[in-house]
């Protein structure tokens, strides 16, 4: 079932219009507040995501968004804008409304629907709203608390939740301060994540590993003693892949994210892309305060599941430190079997075993 729908677009589409059309009369030529962009630009760029994310959907896109951009007029006024907001938010509000239900497109952040692709678009309309409010004297705009929860779960899975759905999507995206919780210097959001049981796989992109590598949260919140040492090593291998051009997404580290909470529990990922015979090598870390409760070996499942659904892939290998018997059975139970004396594989049509403990 949809978490995001057109209805929403139109909803986020009206507030958005109604709150920019108070400020026609100022000075639309100044920063937005946070941003690069002038509060001009940045209406702009709000009916460049919505026409974006459409064409993404019309162009049935694969691998990159479809080649094209929009831009306003020469001497377009705030009032204008406006009208381009409005526009452009009911083409995709059209498109979602007939897309077919197996659509899905090619975004950045994760292949998506109809419901992911309006749910971006309600995200991108109303936080470029408050950028462009903040810079124009209207500072702490309270958008949609029942919008901003409907994002928070189509797109923001690493995300606890408090009593303010509005302030946490202000947080996740770098916005605000919330108690207790240090603010994310770096952010995205997960439009396709590896879903388990009890866990969620959320991918560590480049810009977040950076982050992750050099003391940041990489936008997660996270469990007390985290991340560790291992999370922040293999963020920073993820990091030299891309500065040296041999990253490929999807074959670099995934958070660990406790669904229950949307604490990130520890990390997983391979620690390359599949060699020429389909093998590749699979490494994790739990914090200590998650270990002992199963989240690694659901982790362990997930993540190959997805490898074993990738069509180049034949094996997948671990190595374990001689004498860590926790993590010996973490892989076991996820279905390996022991190849030497630190080594495990686990091949296509392996089943893993059924125990959740570990």
């Amino acid at each position: 079932m949809a978490i995001t729908d057109a209805d929403d677009i139109d909803a986020a589409v009206a507030l958005t219009a109604a709150a920019l059309r108070e400020l026609t009369d100022r000075d639309w030529s100044v920063p937005a507040a946070g941003l690069d962009w002038t509060c001009y630009d940045t209406a702009v760029h709000i009916g460049g995501d919505f026409t974006a994310y459409a064409g993404q959907l019309t162009g049935r896109a694969r691998d990159a968004y479809v080649p094209f951009e929009i831009t306003a007029d020469p001497g377009t006024t705030p009032e204008g804008l406006v009208r381009i907001v409005e526009a452009t938010g009911g083409l995709l509000s059209a498109v979602v409304r007939t897309a077919p239900e197996d659509l899905t497109a090619w975004h950045p952040f994760g292949s998506a629907g109809g419901d992911g692709f309006a749910a971006m678009g309600v995200l991108e309309t109303l936080l470029h709203t408050y950028d462009i409010l903040g810079a124009l004297g209207v500072p702490g705009w309270q958008g949609s608390a029942p919008l901003a929860a409907k994002v928070l779960d189509r797109l923001f899975p690493h995300t606890p939740r408090g009593d303010d759905p509005w302030l946490d999507l202000l947080w996740a995206t770098g916005r605000a301060d919330r108690p207790g919780l240090p603010r994310p210097r770096a952010w995205r959001w997960y439009a396709e994540p590896l879903r388990g049981e009890r866990v969620v796989l959320c991918e560590v992109s480049p810009r977040v590993a950076d982050d992750l590598h050099t003391d940041g949260t990489g936008g997660f919140a996270w469990t007390d003693g985290g991340p560790g040492e291992g999370t922040r090593v293999a963020a920073g291998m993820t990091v030299r892949a891309r500065d040296k051009g041999t990253y490929r997404p999807g074959w670099g580290q995934y958070a660990i994210v406790r669904a229950a909470d949307g604490l990130a529990v520890g990390a997983i990922g391979f620690h390359a892309e599949p060699d020429a015979e389909g093998c590749v090598e699979i490494g994790y870390d739990v914090v200590d305060a998650a270990r002992g409760q199963g989240y690694a070996t659901e982790a362990v499942r997930v993540l190959a599941d997805w490898a074993f659904r990738q069509p180049e892939v034949t094996t997948l290998r671990a190595r374990v430190d001689e004498g860590n018997e926790a993590s010996r059975r973490v892989l076991v139970r996820a279905g390996f079997t022991e190849t030497g004396t630190v080594s495990y594989e686990r091949g296509r049509t392996a089943a893993p075993g059924t125990s959740t403990a570990g």
